[in-house]
């Protein structure tokens, strides 16, 4: 029986391992306090996931290696170097294949309806680093040293995400949405169950090693549009939405760090921020699975 492990229970990591589960396959879970979902083939283990030695030996054995960790936004540039470094070395001491799970973040702004072809030219600190994370493992993959791949997706519909704590969650309550970003500029939203099932596939399928590959993602459409949709899709009101003038946001994230971070991707909201997924469509025969769906699991997620 084929054996799997995943690195962090963000919600892709979860729905990875709840589907390769589900097909029979054993997973191991690693998170530093040993959570994520509970299924007879899922063995949670609490672990550090920059220690390279412990990952190492619960890598040993594996088929794959998906890095799904997710450090709080705040702390990419402190907390993703070990985590990276730790995650390519048990690669290459286990030859599990590498499966990334990663942003748009490192196309930068200014780039178009951006696909796998697009350079990675972002310059900001933080956008830039999940770039040079994808560039050291294809050097790695390149010297035969590693078999590695990525997928990226954009931001993601359900739990988790700026759309769905924001957003979401405020309109199941009966309350009005305050957006601390504009909701009327088209962008592409992508399902976490459409990220998680192209990110097994990639991992099984050698055609996808060494590059990366954009998540079948549904049609372009603003957040107000999206908003709609939700509230359409699960019988609740027309939203009513506020959007937060910058100059507050931008005061408040004075104070307060996680929103301060919206300074470096604002750019995805104030311009359009559109992802062409053709590619992993046309290779893997896979499509979206419909939007209904996904917000409809969006907003059971965060009941």
């Amino acid at each position: 029986m084929k054996t799997n492990v995943i690195v962090g229970a963000s919600a892709v990591g979860s729905a990875v391992a709840s589907l390769l589960a589900e097909r029979g396959e054993n997973v191991r879970l690693v998170t530093r306090r040993g959570g994520g979902p509970t299924h007879p083939l899922i063995e949670r283990i609490a672990a550090n996931a920059a220690d390279a030695d412990r990952l190492s030996t619960i890598a040993e054995g594996a088929a794959a290696l998906f890095n799904c960790a997710s450090p709080a936004y705040d702390r990419w540039l402190i907390d993703w170097p070990p985590i990276s470094a730790a995650i390519l070395k048990a690669a290459e001491r286990s030859g599990a294949v590498l499966a990334t799970h990663a942003t748009l973040y490192p196309y930068g702004p200014g780039s178009g309806v951006m696909s796998e072809a697009t350079p990675l030219a972002a310059t900001h600190p933080k956008l830039r680093m999940r770039g040079e994370m994808w560039q050291e493992a294809l050097a790695l993959h390149r010297a035969g040293r590693i078999r590695a791949t990525e997928i990226r997706a954009s931001d993601h519909i359900q739990p988790q995400s700026l759309v769905s704590l924001a957003m979401f969650r405020p309109m199941l309550a009966g309350k009005r949405v305050k957006s601390p970003v504009p909701v009327d500029v088209p962008r592409t939203w992508t399902s976490t169950g459409d990220a998680a099932r192209l990110l097994s596939t990639v991992a099984a399928d050698k055609r996808a090693w060494g590059r990366a590959w954009h998540v079948p993602s549904h049609e372009p459409m603003t957040a107000r549009e999206l908003l709609t949709r939700f509230a359409k899709a699960n019988g609740l009101p027309e939203p009513k939405i506020t959007v937060i003038p910058w100059g507050l946001v931008w005061t408040v994230g004075i104070f307060v760090p996680m929103v301060r971070e919206l300074r470096a991707t604002r750019y995805q909201f104030t311009d359009p921020f559109i992802m062409d997924s053709r590619i992993a469509r046309e290779t893997f025969g896979m499509e979206p699975e419909p939007l209904e769906t996904a917000l409809r699991d969006a907003a059971r997620m965060l009941e």
